[in-house]
């Protein structure tokens, strides 16, 4: 007759099942950075006056751009995309300012509105050109 001995679980269970706990933490921080990002943008649209209106109205500013010149900059290390995306955001916040004034059409919404715009369109012609490559690579592997 054989016996079949029962292992305690090992303390480094995590290493053995490929799961790292900070691992997980990241989507959650990104997604809590896109809930406050749009809260901000939903809050300065809708004229609430709430003391967060400023603050996140702030973030979404400045995380909308920098999230879109970031994604564009795959190719850098973390610090560098980190810098350059913060220096992008706030260039494209200052420009659109500027344009507005420029043309005497200066608003809070209008501004929101077209860092909207200019953010999602560089999303999307990142996402084409992603989309793009990789239809490239299908193709040349067949």
């Amino acid at each position: 007759m054989q016996t079949i001995g029962i292992k305690s679980p090992s303390s480094d269970s995590d290493k053995r099942s490929g799961q790292d706990p900070g691992r997980d933490l990241v989507p959650l921080l990104a997604g809590m950075a896109v809930a406050v990002a749009g809260v901000g943008a939903v809050l300065a649209l809708a004229d609430v006056e709430s003391s967060l209106r400023g603050p996140f109205t702030l973030f979404f500013l400045l995380a909308a751009p920098g999230a879109a010149i970031g994604a564009a900059l795959r190719g850098l290390d973390p610090f560098a995309r980190t810098v350059v995306s913060v220096a992008g955001a706030i260039a494209v916040d200052l420009l659109v300012a500027q344009g507005m004034l420029a043309v005497h059409r200066w608003s809070v919404h209008g501004g929101i509105v077209a860092v909207t715009a200019i953010s999602s369109l560089v999303l999307l012609l990142v996402a084409a050109r992603r989309l793009r490559k990789r239809m490239g690579k299908i193709r040349s592997s067949r």
